[in-house]
């Protein structure tokens, strides 16, 4: 199978006949071998039956039905490991992703890029509760993560197969996938794709997933900084908060015995002992993230490295 269209689905009954439409009209144009992987994330509208009347009527339709709603990020990792294509697209169910960029995203990658991103350029969408926050998101986390997109939030992506599969997505992260990619070395491109305007359904997107998408992205960046190595960064904390204690106890013990400076009711004396006891507990707390980080992958073979190669 040379191509695996992955398209999450949750209540777009009415766009999934249009959406399907263009998809093969978008692939008869080249000579791949595809599938076309739906996923219906606990839809409670007639979703699904829309989604069988697809697959009866066209051969390389799989259908994934999710027994409640999960979430985006849960229905794309469910359709990347029931997919079996060399490349993987990832597309939108909501018809707004427009399928005709596929062909150009997988000439991209065929000059050796691991993931091809869509930006896109001409957004279709509300400027102050769309278009503002993502701009300032797209900032945000390219600062944080060091993978500078214009465009997280375009779901219209083209990732190698084996890669896609190797990935582990949680909460809100399939807006990190990039810097996941990056994170395994993968090569990663973004090119300019076109952005309709949504034509029927109601948008599942808003404003209250920002929180969640912060804390998303501390996630990311912890496993992708120090998942492998915890000590780093609750040791560092901790013996920081452990010598900042220390100093201020000693000092006001020094103070105590050779000044005759009572020292019993000054709140700097707590400060001193709930620094030096937090940095203790962080210190500890590395300790026993080093000893599940080496359960985690000696138990069960995980190595810590991506080949992407052998000659």
């Amino acid at each position: 199978m040379d191509l695996s269209v992955v398209v999450p689905i949750f209540n777009e009954q009415e766009n999934i006949a249009g959406l399907h439409d263009d998809i093969t009209t978008a692939l008869a144009a080249g000579s791949w071998q595809y599938e076309i992987v739906y996923v219906d994330d606990g839809s409670t509208d007639d979703s699904f039956g829309e989604l069988e009347q697809v697959a009866n009527s066209t051969d390389g339709v799989r259908l994934v039905k999710l027994s409640r709603n999960f979430g985006q990020t849960a229905a794309m990792a469910a359709g990347i490991a029931e997919s079996t294509g060399e490349n993987v697209v990832l597309l939108d169910g909501d018809r707004q992703n427009d399928p005709k960029d596929i062909p150009a995203m997988l000439a991209k990658q065929a000059e050796g890029y691991d993931l091809v991103a869509g930006w896109r350029v001409d957004r279709q969408d509300d400027w102050l509760s769309r278009k503002l926050p993502s701009k300032m998101a797209n900032w945000f986390i390219g600062w944080i993560t060091g993978v500078r997109l214009h465009d997280y939030g375009c779901t219209l992506k083209v990732l190698k197969g084996d890669l896609a599969r190797s990935l582990r997505l949680y909460g809100e992260m399939h807006r990190f996938i990039p810097a996941l990619v990056d994170d395994l070395g993968g090569r990663i491109v973004e090119v300019p794709v076109n952005h309709r305007p949504r034509v029927a359904g109601v948008s599942k997107y808003g404003i209250s997933r920002t929180v969640r998408v912060i804390l998303d992205l501390v996630t990311v960046k912890f496993l992708s900084s120090y998942a492998t190595r915890p000590i780093h960064v609750f040791g560092v904390v901790g013996l920081v908060s452990t010598f900042l204690g220390l100093v201020i106890v000693g000092w006001l013990g020094l103070d105590r015995l050779f000044f005759g400076n009572p020292i019993g009711d000054r709140p700097i004396v707590l400060l001193g002992i709930l620094l030096t006891i937090m940095g203790l507990q962080f210190v500890t707390m590395g300790l026993l993230g080093e000893i599940l980080v080496r359960t985690y992958h000696e138990s069960q073979g995980k190595p810590v490295y991506r080949v992407e190669k052998v000659v």
